[in-house]
């Protein structure tokens, strides 16, 4: 993992122009792909339109996109049957470093990293779905049933023994979280968020990224955790922060056109997500 942590922020809409489950699916299929290839560490939905119900949009958006994160062999333990998980067959495997092939425990590596999932208590210790034949031993921890984490193999003589290992010390890219922000003022709080030492909003009305890619450079190197921030379908950010009365140039610290000379009137959020993430990887090594 890079030392810089890596946000994108998406708008709850951006399946309103998709009408079926089908179709609404292999959108979020392909935001979860650019994530992943740019080693985005967390995807935002936030709430963009304040006089609709977007709750069910965003927790399909959610859903959908956490099911694709979590590992093959963890999936039937985590998602129970789901009406909304139906075509979840034509998303595309992440293929990440969390999501290995190898289910023997002959082939397992001391120091290994993997997610678990607890699915016992035992006299010993806990016991965890690692993908493999059979459950790993983790000692000296009591933790719920059913919770998912992270671990390091630690043994693998005999029964094999787990640790837990915190996300932070992997050196590989390790999948992305996800969350909502729904309040009304979903957009405001992100860019006043004090979670982010930079704020990169997105816009067709934005600052020409190769005029501004030096400086922005040069904040990119010094900041520890990113914003990169997106429109709606039907809506830019410029117009967005109008409804709300925020100053968009005022709160983020760049406004930036990474498409510049567009060749087609519109560009769909998810087409701007991977642009913009191709872009800055080139550029900065994101």
């Amino acid at each position: 993992m890079g030392k810089n942590k890596l946000a994108v922020a998406i708008p709850a809409s951006v399946i309103s122009d998709t009408p079926h489950l089908r179709e609404k699916t292999s959108k979020i299929g392909l935001i979860g792909r650019a994530a992943a290839i740019f080693r985005v560490n967390e995807i935002i939905v936030y709430r963009d339109e304040s006089q609709a119900n977007q709750q069910p949009q965003a927790d399909l958006i959610v859903t959908l996109l956490r099911y694709m994160e979590t590992p093959q062999y963890l999936r039937k333990r985590l998602f129970k049957l789901d009406p909304r998980l139906k075509y979840v067959g034509i998303v595309p495997p992440l293929r990440t470093p969390h999501h290995p092939l190898n289910k023997k425990i002959a082939n397992l590596k001391l120091g290994e990293y993997r997610e678990a999932v607890v699915t016992a208590a035992t006299p010993d210790g806990m016991l965890v779905d690692i993908g493999v034949e059979a459950p790993a031993l983790m000692r000296g921890r009591h933790i719920a049933v059913g919770k998912r984490l992270t671990v390091k193999v630690a043994k693998i003589d005999g029964r094999v023994e787990v640790q837990t290992a915190n996300r932070e010390e992997i050196p590989e890219y390790w999948g992305y979280e996800v969350a909502q922000v729904m309040e009304n003022d979903a957009l405001s709080r992100l860019l006043l968020s004090r979670n982010f030492d930079l704020k990169v909003a997105t816009s067709k009305k934005g600052v020409n990224f190769r005029d501004v890619a030096e400086k922005l450079a040069q904040k990119w190197e010094k900041a520890s955790s990113i914003l990169l921030l997106f429109g709606s379908p039907k809506k830019g950010l410029y117009e967005l922060a109008s409804e709300l009365e925020i100053n968009l140039d005022a709160q983020a610290d760049f406004v930036v056109n990474t498409i510049p000379e567009q060749g087609t009137e519109t560009v769909r959020t998810e087409e701007a997500l991977l642009a913009t993430l191709a872009v800055l990887n080139a550029q900065f090594g994101v």
